[in-house]
């Protein structure tokens, strides 16, 4: 019996443990700023209304034209489909944006059929070389899961930088990074493609 409980206790520790080590890793690399040059910088989607970014992804797209206006990025990969009724995808509507603010139209390939981090990853493997050199940009709490999923997908040269002016703060930014360092932890033990439904 007394064996048993210490068995319980040690796997107790070594699953809170395992879960602390993931929240940590969610935080400094949602903390990453990495600069090009890259060969291709992705931009991961989030809600947009009727053609308008939302303030996240218009956060997001911000710190893409950064990373543009620094030079040394050959291409832009924008991400994500769209909702039933929406006349414009995240990906069309994360473009025009861009190109708005001088990104030209000619570097920025879409991928406008994902609705979820796996499958936009999966969509942008089918555009962009493996061993192209990639860098994800997303809010801080989303960066870390959407590099794993990157890798599992085939990217070999994987880095992030989260934009520094993410609308998630406070209680609902904290969510956050507890429910993605659970996706992390989980997503590492069963794969993430498993996790998101798809295998």
């Amino acid at each position: 019996m007394i064996v048993g409980r210490r068995v319980v206790i040690l796997l107790g520790l070594a699953v809170a443990l395992y879960a602390a080590g993931a929240l940590a890793q969610v935080i400094l690399t949602g903390r990453s700023r990495v600069m090009p040059p890259a060969d291709v910088v992705v931009v991961m989607g989030a809600a947009q209304y009727d053609g308008r970014p939302s303030a996240q992804l218009a956060s997001r797209l911000d710190h893409v034209v950064t990373l543009w206006e620094a030079g040394g990025v050959d291409r832009i990969v924008v991400t994500g489909g769209s909702q039933p009724g929406d006349r414009f995808s995240e990906a069309e509507a994360s473009a025009t944006y861009l190109e708005a603010f001088g990104v030209p139209a000619a570097v920025v390939l879409s991928e406008d059929r994902g609705t979820t981090t796996w499958e936009s990853m999966q969509e942008v493997a089918t555009l962009i070389d493996a061993d192209a050199s990639m860098i994800i940009v997303t809010d801080p709490h989303h960066g870390l899961r959407s590099r794993l999923i990157a890798e599992e997908a085939g990217f070999t040269d994987v880095a992030v930088s989260t934009t520094p002016t993410s609308v998630v703060g406070g209680w609902t930014s904290a969510r956050r990074h507890l429910v993605e360092a659970g996706g992390v932890a989980l997503g590492r033990v069963v794969g993430f493609e498993r996790l998101s439904g798809r295998g």
